[in-house]
C-alpha cells in the first residue's frame, strides 16, 4: 500500500547491506504527525542519503509493508529505476531525496 506520512524522525540514520538485494540502505524511525511509528528503510544506492537526524521533520512517500513483531516499515522512498514501483521521496529542509 502506498502511503504519505509527515512526522518527526525519533532515532539517527543508521545503514546495513540488504540480505535481498545487497544494496546499502539507511534506515531510521518516525512518529507520525497521526501517532503512528514507522521505520523508513530508503535504498542509499539509487538514492542520495538523507541526513536525518532525531527531532527533523520528514514527509515521507513510499510502500508500507507490516511484518509480523516489528515495527511497520515505509520502503521505496525512492525512484524505482526499472518502473515497476511507483516512486517515493524523503523531503527534509526543503530538499526531496528520491
Amino acid at each position: 500500500m502506498e502511503v504519505r506520512y509527515t512526522g518527526t524522525v525519533e532515532t539517527p540514520p543508521s545503514f546495513f547491506t540488504s540480505r535481498h538485494t545487497h544494496r546499502t540502505h539507511e534506515q531510521f524511525d518516525v512518529r507520525a504527525d497521526d501517532g503512528s511509528r514507522f521505520r523508513v528503510v530508503d535504498n542509499v544506492t539509487i538514492a542520495p542519503r538523507v541526513p536525518a537526524r532525531p527531532g527533523d521533520r520528514v514527509t515521507v512517500q513510499g510502500e508500507l509493508v507490516h511484518d509480523r513483531g516489528r515495527p511497520p516499515l515505509v520502503h521505496w522512498t525512492h525512484h524505482d529505476p526499472r518502473g515497476r514501483h511507483p516512486d517515493g521521496f524523503v523531503a527534509l529542509g526543503g530538499r526531496v531525496y528520491a
